[in-house]
């Protein structure tokens, strides 16, 4: 493929090895280049500073201990991030909702199936009572078949976009315009909810710590790859140092 690092090449049978990996990648070639080519800048860097360890992974995770500082959480910010969040803190939260559902497929085009959800949504704010002869008619659900309904959900049943949505509505309350996954778009009414109860500070307080820990160190390793990407003489693809799942 004419790849190269510092004017070391890349075999083609790496990225052949790397690619059995990533068929879950949107592009899985692009993917398994990116990640050998990030592992071969970093085992360069491990080389110069010295590094040693039993494979290429000890190498690298020994080098990024040693070269990516990460700030423990204090019971302060730990605080913030409850108070902030309440929402990722809640049990027994539930909602009964339904939702007619308009799938994005490959003929039909966004647009004008937004135009559509929108223009249904429209009419149900002004006539309710129409929804479950609507979803009949238009939801690609097989809740259609029963007025849309989903019955009754906690929270985390559903795929994140839909789930933040649907537990910020009230009562009767449709979602403010189409909600877009990856199923489609759907218009969202909630009938009823049960807002839970708020687990105390001091039983999630380690759960937190441990949250922003992690995203402390993804984010100094995004900085330190970039750096030694920005550094790097690399051939035959542009990357960004954040495009891989070693800052994921």
């Amino acid at each position: 493929m004419g790849l190269a690092v510092n004017g070391v090449d890349i075999d083609d049978r790496q990225i052949e090895q790397e690619l059995q990996h990533h068929q879950g990648a949107a592009n899985p070639l692009k993917q398994a280049v990116h990640e050998v080519v990030l592992r071969t800048v970093l085992l360069q860097e491990a080389d110069r500073l010295g590094i040693a360890g039993s494979d290429d992974d000890a190498r690298i995770e020994a080098l990024l201990t040693q070269e990516v500082s990460v700030p423990q959480a204090d019971e302060a910010a730990c605080l913030t991030y409850y108070r902030n969040h309440p929402d990722k803190f809640t049990r027994g939260a539930m909602v009964e909702a339904r939702h007619i559902l308009f799938q994005v497929t490959p003929t039909v085009p966004l647009d004008l199936v937004r135009e559509t959800a929108e223009g249904i949504l429209a009419a149900l704010r002004a006539a309710p009572e129409r929804f479950g002869d609507l979803a009949a008619q238009y939801s690609n659900c097989p809740s259609s078949a029963v007025g849309g309904s989903l019955g009754q959900l906690n929270r985390g049943d559903c795929v994140p976009e839909f789930d933040d949505v649907l537990f910020r509505l009230g009562a009767n309350e449709f979602a403010p315009r189409p909600i877009e996954t990856r199923f489609g778009l759907h218009i969202v009414q909630v009938l009823r909810r049960l807002d839970g109860s708020l687990l105390p500070f001091e039983v999630v307080k380690s759960q937190i710590a441990a949250w922003l820990a992690t995203a402390a160190l993804q984010r100094g390793v995004h900085q330190y790859l970039q750096i030694l990407v920005g550094r790097a003489r690399i051939e035959g693809v542009v990357l960004d140092g954040a495009a891989s799942p070693l800052v994921q």
